[in-house]
């Protein structure tokens, strides 16, 4: 049985992308769950109003390729997601025309117009028993997770698992970060949402054609991979794309708990690969290490603090860039951001390391700063 299925995909022509899709899906049987009359939700990263060719979002060409081969099969399919701010019908229109959404509707998608939402009871969960979703899901038979390979401030990477933080609608996304500031614990509530969800999901897609790396997943800089990957589970696949971008499940949370809990294997080496992943590694992909899962026990309780100390990664402003709009001090959920002399200044003592601040920042002038000695680690690892 297969695992994950990669295949070259070198650009977003439309001919190239869909024959890409059909074959990346066909090792995994295709489409053939597809039944006619069918609704399907296509749960795409419209993380914020940005064009395609930012590689912030899923490109709308591989939408489009894919929502042609579910009307072909009788099904509706339903782009939607729920990025950071207000989820109302005008700022997630903006969006969609923004991240070129409106291609996908003209070839038979419906673009999401329910922004209701429900509350979620999981006493299975490890950490998120109760959680809000949105509602549309609830009126779909199938949910298609198709996401953006990107380096991310607070997980290190994201990928399938950490795009379904998009079924949390915009507005209690900052209550979420608030909740669970440790990073294991934001994974956990990651990893629960994806259980909750995965008698829906059938299926999982990554846009790996133009990935993005450096200081994302919003203000990044594309980077082409020329991949797409597929799976019917998120977390072989995300396994399959960390080691594309030079990543361990130690360097990723949601990783490291899918590892622990006996949902992956410990490496992508022991996954089932269709297709040569070798083919699609990048030895210099310019990523976020925010974290290292280092064990402290033995070392006492003042110098595991220390040592944690020295190896914490933090939001910090880059002056020069900054045009004091505020965005950072308005999105920070343990609201530690204050504007002096139009520069915002982050209470240190009581940053949880969300960096909501640093993925919403439209010019990119919040950054991840590493302190020299994880820089020294990460660069002997």
């Amino acid at each position: 049985m297969t695992d994950v299925s990669v295949v070259a995909c070198a650009s977003y022509d439309e001919a190239e992308v869909t024959q890409a899709l059909k074959s990346v899906l066909k090792p995994l049987g295709g489409l053939d769950w597809v039944k006619k009359g069918m609704r399907i939700a296509i749960k795409a990263n419209l993380v914020s109003m940005m064009k395609p060719e930012l590689a912030a979002t899923t490109h709308p060409a591989l939408l489009c390729a894919l929502v042609k081969m579910l009307c072909e099969r009788g099904a509706e399919p339903i782009i939607g997601d729920s990025p950071g701010g207000l989820y109302n019908a005008a700022v997630v229109n903006r969006i969609y025309n923004v991240t070129g959404m409106k291609q996908a509707e003209a070839v038979g998608a419906t673009l999401n117009q329910d922004f209701g939402s429900c509350e979620a009871s999981f006493p299975d969960a490890m950490i998120a028993r109760q959680f809000t979703y949105t509602s549309y899901l609830d009126h779909v038979d199938a949910i298609i997770d198709f996401c953006k390979l990107k380096t991310h401030g607070m997980m290190g990477m994201s990928a399938a698992v950490k795009n379904m933080f998009g079924v949390v609608p915009g507005t209690f996304k900052p209550e979420y970060h608030f909740r669970y500031p440790d990073h294991r614990d934001f994974a956990k509530m990651l990893i629960d949402l994806n259980s909750y969800f995965a008698p829906k999901v059938r299926l999982c897609i990554v846009d790996a054609v133009i990935g993005m790396e450096g200081n994302g997943p919003t203000q990044g800089t594309p980077r082409h991979l020329g991949a797409l990957l597929a799976s019917v589970s998120p977390h072989p696949l995300d396994l399959l794309c960390a080691k594309l971008i030079g990543l361990t499940p130690q360097d990723v949370p949601t990783l490291e708990v899918a590892v622990e809990c006996g949902l992956i294997p410990p490496s992508a080496e022991q996954l089932n690969v269709s297709g040569d992943p070798a083919l699609f590694c990048v030895s210099d992909f310019q990523n976020i290490h925010v974290r290292r899962s280092l064990q402290f026990e033995g070392r006492g309780k003042f110098a595991a603090a220390f040592v944690r100390s020295a190896l914490r990664a933090e939001p910090r402003p880059d002056k020069k860039l900054c045009i004091s709009c505020k965005k950072c001090a308005e999105i920070c959920p343990a609201h530690v951001i204050k504007m002096k002399n139009g520069i915002p200044v982050i209470d240190k003592s009581r940053c949880i390391t969300c960096f909501c601040c640093q993925e919403f920042c439209p010019v990119g002038a919040m950054k991840v700063h590493r302190p020299w000695i994880a820089q020294i680690i990460n660069r002997t690892k």
